[in-house]
């Protein structure tokens, strides 16, 4: 029974940083209708932030070698201050990358391609500034609080690792602030009125712009802290390390429902529990395991889980 929770836990804690992480792609997908491929990128570079800020030294490679912040910064406000920088370059990216083609009114397609190209020197720049090395974040980061917290009894342990607890937290807390702040505000209302008709939006006195680039900041926002969670929990394993993230997130979006907040929150808890309970002696076959599902679920209902039905118009 002990493993069966231990399993159930590690899987909500795993769930729970793919629908973090997904919420930022469903979040552009749902005022542009196109996925920013970018967001990968910004989700390792929200760790390498966070890493630096706690004030660690950088490795031997890269441009930034033996360099060191002369302050450090604890954890949580590290972790805020690294979302609130990628949000920064989550505007960039959408003034740079997608607001020129929008305004010339090309294809979706060119803004995907665009996106990708801004990934690509991303990941390039990563490397150029801080190498291909991996980085552990330091020991201690959440203070007093033992490595591990014991659930259980002495007889029958439940060992929850504090980082995945955290982890687990923090991902919930904001995934529902965001929903509320979505659903039960003036600005988020807004922000929906430009996701459902932009040209009517406007007629209504919403400036489309500043909703689209408020919508690009808190997407890369969510991913510099996933990025930086995950970090703490395992490490950082160079450039490419939100490449393989990026593609879970895909995965959850489209599982959950295209443009679905609360289908984007269910298809990443539901990802991370059925990879959780993938055998350790076929731990090499996870993200086929996740992919395999997505397949499945694609099949018997094409929507997705919370997805809509579209309607053909005749």
């Amino acid at each position: 029974m002990a493993d069966f929770l231990q399993t159930v836990l590690n899987g909500l804690s795993l769930g729970s940083v793919y629908a973090l992480f997904a919420l930022g792609y469903t979040l552009v997908f749902s005022i542009l209708g196109m996925i920013n491929f970018a967001h990968g990128p910004v989700f390792a570079l929200g760790a390498y932030l966070t890493y630096g800020l706690l004030g660690s030294r950088f490795g031997f490679n890269g441009i930034l070698a033996n360099a060191q912040l002369p302050f450090s910064l604890p954890f949580p406000l590290a972790v805020i201050l690294s979302g609130v920088l990628c949000g920064l370059v989550g505007l960039g990216i959408e003034w740079g990358a997608f607001r020129p083609l929008r305004k010339a009114g090309s294809e979706p397609l060119l803004g995907v391609v665009s996106s990708l190209g801004v990934a690509v020197i991303l990941v390039n720049l990563i490397q150029y500034l801080v190498g291909a090395e991996v980085y552990t974040l330091p020991s201690g980061i959440y203070g007093q609080i033992p490595a591990a917290i014991n659930f259980g009894s002495t007889t029958s342990p439940l060992l929850i690792r504090t980082s995945q607890l955290v982890i687990f937290i923090v991902s919930v807390l904001l995934l529902i602030t965001l929903t509320l702040w979505i659903s039960g505000t003036r600005m988020g209302k807004a922000m929906q009125a430009v996701a459902e008709d932009e040209i009517t939006a406007k007629l209504l006195g919403i400036n489309p712009d500043w909703f689209i680039s408020l919508t690009f900041f808190i997407s890369s926002f969510l991913a510099a802290v996933a990025g930086s969670l995950v970090a703490a929990s395992v490490s950082i394993t160079g450039p490419q390390f939100g490449l393989s993230f990026g593609l879970k997130g895909l995965a959850v979006i489209v599982l959950g429902g295209l443009g679905s907040i609360p289908g984007t929150m269910l298809a990443g808890i539901f990802l991370g529990l059925v990879e959780s309970f993938v055998p350790s002696e076929l731990s090499g076959f996870r993200d086929a395991v996740g992919f395999s599902l997505l397949f499945l679920v694609l099949i018997l209902r094409p929507q997705g889980l919370m997805g809509r039905k579209l309607v053909e118009k005749v």
